[in-house]
């Protein structure tokens, strides 16, 4: 009697772990994460995003898994997603609000935006309703790498609040002292990555070499020192010689004929005129 009922209880573990992989987890849904998201990128895809503190979320769940049942009908794939154990997938496929339900095909995300029954749901993709919805743009994809990017910022926020919980929960930390280490771990990380792209960016870029004017060496009359010009001061050295002779030549022009304008009057206008002599008083 007791290895039939081993046998029996075996027998119906095995009935239940096979229903169970049949329906691909637990309740027909498929369990995602940041490990096998990728999954959803080829096939026929309804995908929900949820979290264990979302009212709204709980009372999707029996409706989600209810037509996860239908799935095989369907001929779709229908996975879930919780936001608190995978945030850089709520990052990658920019998660808002909850819940939220995407759909996928072979790398084409829409956001399911109709009522979150059962019925809509499965007309949804019966009557592929989805044809009528504008598909996520591929600058927004979740499989780009900007998206990408910015699911690691969503990991290293989630890993930044982790430690903040952990400093004041386990070290007793007040919230202003927590921010205050943040802040100045902050400031030093900025200013090492910042030295670190003005190198990056001086070894793209080397700046240019500044020309400077040519200089030009003459000797001393008196010995070998040497004297440096630049040739603009030889340029207003030379203007100033040239005013310099400019004034003179013009002074000594000025003064000849003003000597010539008294020679002029000195001498008589006609040859003929001639000179009367003073006469003596009687």
């Amino acid at each position: 009697m007791i290895v039939v009922r081993y046998f029996a209880c075996f027998s119906i573990f095995f009935v239940l772990s096979s229903i169970h992989g049949v329906l691909g987890g637990d309740g027909g849904s498929l369990q995602l994460t940041e490990d096998n998201w990728n999954k959803i990128l080829v096939g026929e895809w309804m995908v929900e995003f949820y979290a264990p503190w979302c009212p709204a979320c709980k009372a999707l769940e029996p409706v989600w898994e209810s037509f996860a049942s239908w799935k095989n009908d369907l001929g779709i794939r229908v996975g879930k997603v919780d936001v608190t154990d995978s945030p850089g997938l709520s990052g990658r496929f920019m998660v808002t609000a909850l819940p939220t339900i995407f759909h996928a095909k072979d790398g084409i995300f829409r956001q399911y935006k109709s009522p979150r029954d059962k019925e809509s749901l499965i007309s949804f993709v019966k009557d592929k309703k989805w044809l009528q919805l504008e598909p996520i743009s591929s600058w927004k994809s979740p499989n780009s790498i900007q998206m990408s990017v910015i699911s690691y910022f969503f990991k290293l926020s989630q890993i930044l609040r982790g430690m903040h919980n952990k400093l004041m929960e386990d070290y007793g930390l007040p919230t202003w002292g927590s921010y205050l280490i943040f802040s100045i771990a902050t400031i030093i990380l900025g200013a090492i990555l910042g030295l670190f792209i003005v190198c990056l960016i001086d070894f793209i870029y080397p700046p240019k070499p500044v020309s400077y004017p040519s200089k030009k060496k003459e000797k001393d009359g008196s010995g070998g020192f040497m004297q440096e010009k630049n040739e603009g001061d030889e340029e207003l050295v030379e203007n100033v010689k040239d005013d310099l002779v400019d004034e003179d030549a013009s002074g000594s022009d000025a003064q000849e004929e003003d000597k010539e304008e008294d020679e002029t009057k000195s001498v008589p206008s006609s040859p003929n005129v001639r000179k009367r002599k003073p006469r003596k008083a009687d």
